[in-house]
């Protein structure tokens, strides 16, 4: 019998580690990126086309490589940065595992462009697929230029499974963000399809973050900063007034490497407890220093989980730094004992403090009616009174206006076109009974049918309504809108920003006229008929978050999703007390929809409980 296992090709065993290293454009830029840091760059120019998937080029001005580096860095396994296993905790550098040029240059066809300070000519090498084309002389500026062209050109299963151009953009953006946050004393630059992106300057930490996100979030940063003997806690938090919904804005760095931890971020939020509600995020930028030989980076390919070896202590060194940052801006109350409550007055030279006196009428009588002399005394002016009378005649006989009979309602169902066919849509044996109709627990309508008792849960009723009235506007019908009386304005992260932007349009299908000012503003001009104007902000925030947790690249797909997030947010919630009316009204609307009985998220809208049943409930 002959042998089975026998040794992958290199070749092979190279695009089965690229699977695990360069996922998607974004893991290449993010390990070329780290690669220039690491060479001592202080300027890197990031240039994509087509989202990373024609063109990835990074140009450095660090210190290059000599002819055999350069032909050596693209084999498995080959690094500068570690030499034995201990080199592993002492770890200061970003790549390390000498994976990634080889896994890229497995998927891809690269060109590499590098000359050292000190040399006169430089290197360039051309590899398709692991084979090295050419590789000759070539005069060109000291440091690093990386080319790869086509990604996945050789696996065309995983160039299928790519994203769209916006959703791989935008994971690009993310890489890019997360270096330069870490790295202000670089100076970064980034290109789309030509188009300038980003141009950060050298400068503090500070700057870089308002130069990333905008000048509008200077004025909301909050320093943090607390060092001990193992650890060392400096950044920026935002205020509680910018917690939003959306996820964005929440970065750590442990040693100069970005991490994501979820145990680590519930220490923020447990620092802005009863600051800001439950379903905010709070905004931070933390940077932790810890001795490398305590944090284990080498648990994951892409090196953004990390293991701490003292979790505890940096949790509660991270909640109590955040805390005292809020306490220090008067943003969180703070109680000592240990002082008295004292405040400090400077009286002007020559001044003598005199004892406050009052002055108390004895006569005075509250029920008793005052002389006209005592109004003007009291008041400084005679009031008019004559003729108040006037005012009000005629309006115990007015009907009251539409205004005012919705002042007290607790919410407003989005009208809809009546039917003439309307009940015929209502089962047979389930025709109710209007007069009959009542709440259960602020949650439940309950009617008499034919057949029993009709329970129908209000707001999923409301989302089916809501759902399919949106649904049928988004395939071409005209939608009912409303011109806000002040066009709203928002500014959104970069990244958020190329998120509306993908989705600018469906919005406007569905009633939201926004329009993009560029730099990440935004200015809302129309919403959906009967859209609270006082909620639109949150309204795109939470839209915003939804959407991003569950996308999706079909259009049509991505209109049905904004279509059930929109429904979701403006139906009638539970916990509210609906009129006869309102409720007679929920139901022949939830009748007339397609299918009434079934949710937008695929749950049960109602229930018709057979007599037979309550017979059996009562033990009859």
């Amino acid at each position: 019998m002959s042998d089975l296992i026998r040794l992958l090709p290199d070749s092979v065993a190279n695009q089965i580690a690229a699977g695990e290293v360069i996922q998607r454009p974004a893991s290449a830029v993010k390990e070329l990126l780290e690669n220039a840091i690491d060479a001592g760059a202080t300027q890197i120019k990031l240039l994509v086309k087509d989202a990373g998937k024609i063109l990835i080029q990074v140009i450095d001005n660090g210190t290059g490589m000599s002819e055999t580096d350069a032909r050596m860095c693209f084999e498995r396994h080959a690094t500068s940065k570690i030499r034995e296993a201990n080199d592993l905790f002492s770890i200061r550098t970003l790549g390390f595992r000498g994976e990634a040029l080889a896994s890229i240059a497995a998927i891809a066809q690269v060109e590499l462009k590098t000359r050292k300070v000190d040399e006169e000519v430089g290197t360039s090498i051309i590899i398709e697929g692991t084979k090295v084309k050419s590789q000759e002389p070539v005069a060109c500026q000291q440091g690093t230029t990386f080319i790869v062209k086509n990604l996945f050109y050789n696996i065309p299963a995983r160039r299928y499974f790519l994203k769209s151009d916006n959703v791989e953009f935008r994971h690009i953006l993310e890489e890019f963000q997360r270096v330069a946050l870490v790295h202000p004393d670089i100076e970064f630059s980034l290109f789309n399809n030509d188009k300038p992106v980003f141009q950060l300057t050298k400068g503090n930490l500070r700057q870089r973050i308002v130069h990333i996100f905008g000048n509008q979030i200077n004025e909301k940063l909050l320093p943090v900063e607390a060092k001990t003997e193992l650890v060392s806690v400096i950044g920026y938090i935002g205020k509680p007034e910018t917690a939003r919904k959306t996820r964005g804005e929440q970065y750590f760095f442990a040693n100069g490497r970005f991490i994501k931890h979820p145990y680590l971020h519930h220490a923020v939020e447990q620092a802005f407890e009863e600051l800001i509600p439950d379903s905010a995020i709070p905004s931070y930028f933390l940077y932790i220093e810890v001795d490398p030989s305590t944090i284990d980076i080498n648990i994951h390919p892409t090196k953004t989980e990390v293991n701490f070896q003292n979790g505890q202590l940096l949790y509660a060194s991270i909640r109590t730094s955040v805390k005292h940052a809020l306490g220090m801006f008067s943003l969180s109350p703070t109680i000592d004992f240990d002082t008295e409550p004292t405040f400090d007055f400077h009286a002007p030279k020559g001044y003598e403090p005199k004892e406050p006196t009052i002055t108390v009428n004895p006569d005075y009588n509250p029920f008793r009616k005052q002389p006209q002399n005592f109004l003007k005394a009291n008041a400084g002016m005679t009031p008019n009174v004559k003729g108040w009378e006037k005012m009000y005649e005629g309006i115990a006989n007015q009907p009251a206006t539409q205004s005012q009979q919705d002042e007290n309602r607790d919410f407003q169902l989005i009208p809809t076109q009546q039917h003439e066919n309307d009940q015929a849509l209502i089962p047979e044996n389930s025709i109710y009974e209007a007069n009959k109709l009542f709440q259960v627990q602020n949650r439940f309508i309950v009617a008499n049918v034919k057949s029993g008792l009709l329970i129908v849960d209000q707001q999923k009723a409301n989302e089916r309504i809501i759902f399919e009235r949106i649904s049928s506007n988004a395939e071409g019908q005209a939608i009912s809108r409303q011109r806000v009386l002040f066009p709203q304005t928002f500014q959104l992260s970069t990244i958020d920003a190329e998120v509306i932007n993908e989705i600018i349009a469906d919005l406007d299908s569905l009633g939201f006229e926004i329009s993009n000012m560029g730099g990440g503003t935004f200015v809302i001009n129309t919403v959906p008929s009967n859209m609270p104007s006082g909620e639109i902000i949150d309204f795109i925030d939470g839209l915003l978050e939804d959407f991003k947790k569950d996308r999706t690249d079909s259009a049509d797909d991505q209109r049905i999703k904004l279509a059930r997030i929109i429904a979701g947010n403006m139906a009638v919630k539970t916990a509210q007390t609906l009129k006869v009316e309102e409720m007679q009204q929920l139901i022949d609307e939830l009748f007339a929809c397609q299918v009434p009985d079934i949710a937008p998220d695929g749950s049960r809208v109602l229930k018709i409980i057979q007599a037979q049943e309550i017979d059996k409930l009562i033990g009859k």
